[in-house]
């Protein structure tokens, strides 16, 4: 039951029945609802600065783990990137310039200009898209990375090649020559001791009495061990691997046996007198891919540049050979 209000009019002197306007119960609606809709205002921006909503603390929660995980992705790039410079460094300036290789070309990893591209697009990307930028860029880093170990194992093989070839290349003198005085004839055309005619001489005569040490030049595996009929007499001819071979003629008496490994300065028989020979000597020859060479520049181990030179001049006498 609606209850009913009363004032006291002091004009009338009685009371009257209060009846309020429509127009304050009006301005009473509008107060009373601009009142709810500020306090709900009020209401909600405090909610949304102190609580968050679960669509917002799930995106905060998403967005902590991408910052930890593009922490995590730019402190390995930072490190592969340094592995990186300092492989590229060794690599160009250091191993490949021992072995006298080609550098690899920028090209063939990333230049700079490109890398600078790179981090300027990175710094425009929202946190989603540098994750995976950053992912991106490990995955060519470690493709690079590959490239490089590729490098390595080449580099790996020029050394054990490296290593090979110089045990292999004829070095030293095939019998002790520190005075220069044993070569008695050089290589080149030379007045066969025979036949007296001007022929082709493959090779170096060393004088030296018989029974005199001769020596591998070089690490070598025994190809020919014995008796000659045209002309070497006792005689050895090793193979070095890379197309080089070395042949030791006249020996009175062969110490290396054919299949035999040896090494440089080994001894492999003595000087002696057999074949088509005038004397006792060591006839010594390098053969390059089959061809006879001046072994006079294969003498580099054991010679300095004074005596290099002066057996240059020995060697290119023109005097008769031994054989």
């Amino acid at each position: 039951m609606k209850r009913i209000k009363y004032f006291y009019n002091t004009h009338t002197l009685r009371f009257e029945k209060l009846i309020t306007p429509f127009r304050v119960k009006l301005l009473r609606i509008f107060g009373f609802i601009a009142a709810s809709v500020f306090t709900a205002f009020i209401i909600v921006v405090i909610a949304f600065e102190y609580i968050d909503s679960p669509k917002e603390k799930f995106l905060k929660d998403e967005n902590a783990a991408l910052k930890g995980d593009y922490n995590l992705l730019n402190a390995k790039l930072d490190q592969l990137q340094k592995q990186m410079a300092e492989l590229q460094t060794r690599d160009n300036e250091v191993y490949r310039a021992i072995f006298e290789a080609e550098p690899v070309p920028d090209s063939a990893r990333v230049v700079e200009m490109e890398k600078a591209k790179e981090v300027q697009y990175v710094q425009t990307l929202g946190e989603s898209e540098l994750v995976r930028t950053l992912t991106s860029q490990l995955n060519t880093l470690s493709a690079r990375l590959a490239y490089q170990a590729k490098s390595y194992t080449e580099i790996d093989d020029m050394l054990k090649n490296k290593e090979k070839l110089l045990a292999g290349i004829p070095a030293i003198q095939p019998v002790a020559n520190k005075d220069l005085r044993r070569i008695a004839s050089g290589f080149g055309h030379r007045i066969d001791p025979v036949y007296k005619v001007t022929k082709f001489h493959a090779g170096l005569d060393f004088t030296a009495p018989q029974g005199t040490p001769i020596y591998a030049t070089a690490d070598g595996t025994v190809r020919v061990s014995g008796f000659s009929d045209g002309g070497y007499g006792n005689h050895v001819r090793i193979d070095h691997g890379y197309g080089y071979e070395t042949v030791y003629g006249h020996m009175v008496r062969v110490k290396a046996r054919y299949g035999q490994s040896v090494k440089r300065g080994e001894v492999i028989g003595w000087v002696g007198n057999t074949g088509k020979s005038t004397g006792p000597h060591c006839h010594y020859e390098v053969r390059k891919n089959g061809n006879p060479v001046d072994p006079v520049y294969y003498f580099y181990n054991d010679l300095t540049p004074e005596q290099f030179d002066r057996l240059l001049k020995l060697a290119a006498a023109g005097n008769q050979s031994l054989d």
